[in-house]
Parts: structure tokens; C-alpha cells; sequence
């Protein structure tokens, strides 16, 4: 058997081709919100139908991501990282590509679906297998790279969309992703997981997360530090035309705030890759940005009667918070065992973004209970925050732990 020694550069063949595909990922992924109502305005839905309609397709494309994230999470530990990474990016290529042909509803609610389980595997099965190649020093730099180079791939979009017809960017994110799955055959599979999978340990139990007290409180609190990620992303930015209109606020472009906030996503993951390793701490660098995603989450809900301009750089303060996503998504990683590992790093960040669909509910009935969209919304993220937090203060550290081990 070959032997892959842990590289000193994160500048390796499979952290470079991981960026890209997250680049790709994103581009897909928030495609659907940039694009929401340009395309569902051609399929015939009047203005009220394009709100309900969006919230209803956002949180399908979400619900798919949580089952792809359990099945691909699963053979990533039994198959390995490098199969999942192709089979997540062939799967929602070939759903994007199909996404520019849809003519219903019906249609576009089955394909984003699709589209959501094969968008699950690629970010935790690129960070799982790097975190693996890598030596433990080098692990948060790397994945901040990976984080920060692949989101510009949702400022890409947004700069495609206001260039090409709605279902011509469902095309080039499609054919975007047959031309990396091209570039993934030179990458390796680390020698950590062929060693598990030569042994005869259970690998890719997904019901191991359930069947032991202390794992399953670390799975959930790795779920619920993450969500107030998507608060941000998938409530405040993605209507973030409907609460600029209930703040007095008028011509805001959801497209626009989404490429603002992803830009911003992008420096925050650079940073928080830098600061976890100059602190030498997950936790610290967790708090230190809630801590930023909360003063400018109060900032967004303070505007009244502004600017539109004021309101994308709030967008993006709220993106370089929403940062944190790279030390969550890390943090699970180094959390778990060999045999479980994938499990855990391809699931949680579904697990997150399932979140959204429930928090969209929770929305929706604060904003009925106080009769008021804006109290409706910073209720909610009192709420989402408050959790966040919680789940991190209870989390064990995990800087420069050794990922050589199996859970048993």
C-alpha cells in the first residue's frame, strides 16, 4: 500500500480541487435564492406565490440536503471521502442542468430537492478528507482556504445571473461540475481511513450518534452552534427585500444582498482559519465571531427610512460573522472518530442548513403572534443566538487534536 505523508503546504492537490468544488457548490446551492424570483416569475406565479412558493423550495432543497448529508455522511466511512465527492457533484449537476429545463412548479420543487441531496456531500467530505491529509497545525488554515476560496463561487453566481437568462445559470453551474469531477481523479484517499478500512470496526453507523449519551451531546451541540449561520443566510439575507420593505427601505435586490454577504463569508473564513490557528483555540475563535454576527445583526434591525447601500454593508458585517461556519464545520470533524468521521462532518452542516425550514416556521409564527415582520425576525434570532451559544459554551475544545482513533 502507497503511503501519503501529511503535506507541510496547504497548497496540495487535494485542498486546491476541494475549494474548487465547494466553489461549485456554492454557485449551486444559492443559486436558487439569487435567481428565486426572476424564475418563478416566467413560471406564472404572481407576487404573493413568489414568497410563499420561495420559502417552500428553500426548505425542500434544505430537507434534501439533510437525507443526502445522512446517506453520503454514510458511505463516506464505508467507501470512502474521495467516492462521496464524486457522487454528490455528479448527482447535483445532472439536477442543475435539469433545473434550467423545468416549466411547473412541481417540477422545480422535485429537481432542488434532488439538487439538495447531491449539494450535501461536498464541503464535509472535502474538509473530512483534507483534515486527514493534513498535519493537525496546518487543519483550520486549510479549511479556512477552502471555505473562503469556494464561497466566491455564490458571488460568481450572482454575477452570472445578472448577465444570462435564470435557467442558462442553472446550465453553467451543471457543466461547471462535470468539468471538476474530471479534476478529481488525480486525488488520493487518506491513509487514515484505509487503515479503518481494512479493519473489521463498524464504519458509517449512522445510529452510533444515538446509542451513547455523550456522542449523541456532541452531535447535537455541533448541530446547534452552526444554526445561527442560517438564520443569517436563509431568514435575514435571502428576504432581505422584505425587511428592507417593512424598514422603509426601497430597492434592495436579494441577489445583490446575497453576493455582499457571501464576499463577506468568504474574508471571515480566511480570518477564522488564520485566528483558530493563532489562538491555538475553536471556542475562543467561535465566541469572538457571534460576537460580531450579533452586533450587526442588531445593526440590520435598527435600519429604518436608510439607504440601500447602508443595508448591503450591513449584509456584509453579517457575512463576516456568519464566518464561524469554517470553526463549526472543523470542530465536528475533529470531534469524532475515524469510522464515524465522515458521518459527522458530511451530516452536521446538513444537519444545519435542515435547520432552516424550522426556523422558517418559527418565523412565521412571531411574526404572526406580534403582528410584525421586523419583531417577528429579531425575536428569532434572540432565540437561534441564545442557542448557538449555548451548544458552544458546552463543547469540548478540539485544537491540534490527534484524529487517529475510532469510536466505539
Amino acid at each position: 500500500m502507497s503511503s501519503i505523508k501529511p503535506s507541510t503546504s496547504i497548497f496540495q492537490l487535494a485542498v486546491i480541487v476541494s475549494a474548487l468544488g465547494f466553489f461549485v457548490d456554492t454557485y449551486d446551492l444559492l443559486l436558487f435564492a439569487i435567481i428565486r424570483k426572476p424564475s418563478l416569475a416566467s413560471l406564472g406565479l404572481n407576487a404573493t406565490d413568489i414568497v410563499s412558493q420561495g420559502e417552500l423550495l428553500i426548505s425542500i432543497q434544505m430537507v434534501g440536503m439533510v437525507i443526502g448529508g445522512i446517506i453520503f455522511g454514510i458511505l463516506g466511512d464505508r467507501k470512502g471521502r474521495l467516492k462521496v465527492l464524486f457522487g454528490s457533484i455528479l448527482l447535483y449537476s445532472i439536477a442543475n442542468i435539469l433545473n434550467g429545463m423545468v416549466h411547473d412548479i412541481n417540477q422545480y420543487i422535485i429537481l432542488r430537492f434532488i439538487a439538495g441531496v447531491g449539494l450535501a456531500g461536498e464541503l464535509g467530505a472535502g474538509i473530512t478528507l483534507v483534515s486527514e491529509l493534513l498535519p493537525k497545525e496546518k487543519r483550520s488554515t486549510a479549511a479556512g482556504f477552502i471555505a473562503g476560496f469556494g464561497l466566491f463561487g455564490v458571488v460568481a453566481a450572482s454575477v452570472i445571473s445578472k448577465m444570462v437568462d435564470w435557467r442558462v445559470c442553472y446550465y453553467i453551474g451543471g457543466v461547471l461540475g462535470i468539468i471538476l469531477l474530471l479534476m478529481r481523479i488525480q486525488v488520493q484517499e487518506s491513509n487514515i481511513f484505509k487503515n479503518v478500512q481494512e479493519s473489521q470496526i463498524s464504519k458509517g453507523n449512522f445510529l452510533m450518534f444515538f446509542n451513547n449519551r455523550k456522542r449523541f451531546a456532541k452531535y447535537m451541540q455541533c448541530i446547534l452552534l452552526g444554526i445561527p449561520v442560517w438564520y443569517i443566510i436563509g431568514i435575514l439575507v435571502t428576504f432581505s427585500d422584505q425587511f428592507a420593505k417593512s424598514m422603509g427601505i426601497n430597492g434592495v435586490d436579494p441577489g445583490t444582498a446575497i453576493m455582499c454577504l457571501y464576499m463577506a463569508i468568504a474574508a471571515g473564513d480566511f480570518s477564522v482559519g488564520w485566528l483558530s490557528q493563532r489562538l491555538q483555540s475553536r471556542k475562543k475563535t467561535l465566541f469572538i465571531f457571534y460576537a460580531i454576527a450579533i452586533l450587526f445583526t442588531i445593526l440590520y434591525f435598527l435600519q429604518h427610512n436608510g439607504s440601500p447601500t447602508w443595508f448591503y454593508i450591513i449584509c456584509m458585517g453579517l457575512g463576516y460573522g456568519a464566518g464561524l461556519n469554517v470553526v463549526y464545520i472543523t470542530s465536528s470533524v475533529e470531534q469524532f472518530g475515524t469510522n464515524l468521521r465522515a458521518s459527522a462532518g458530511i451530516s452536521i452542516p446538513n444537519m444545519v442548513r435542515g435547520t432552516l425550514p424550522l426556523m422558517i416556521l418559527l418565523f412565521k409564527g412571531l411574526r404572526v403572534f406580534f403582528g410584525n415582520y421586523l419583531t417577528g425576525g429579531w425575536v428569532t434570532g434572540l432565540i437561534i443566538f441564545a442557542i448557538g451559544i449555548a451548544a458552544a459554551w458546552a463543547l469540548d475544545e478540539t485544537y491540534g487534536k490527534d484524529l487517529d482513533f475510532t469510536e466505539v
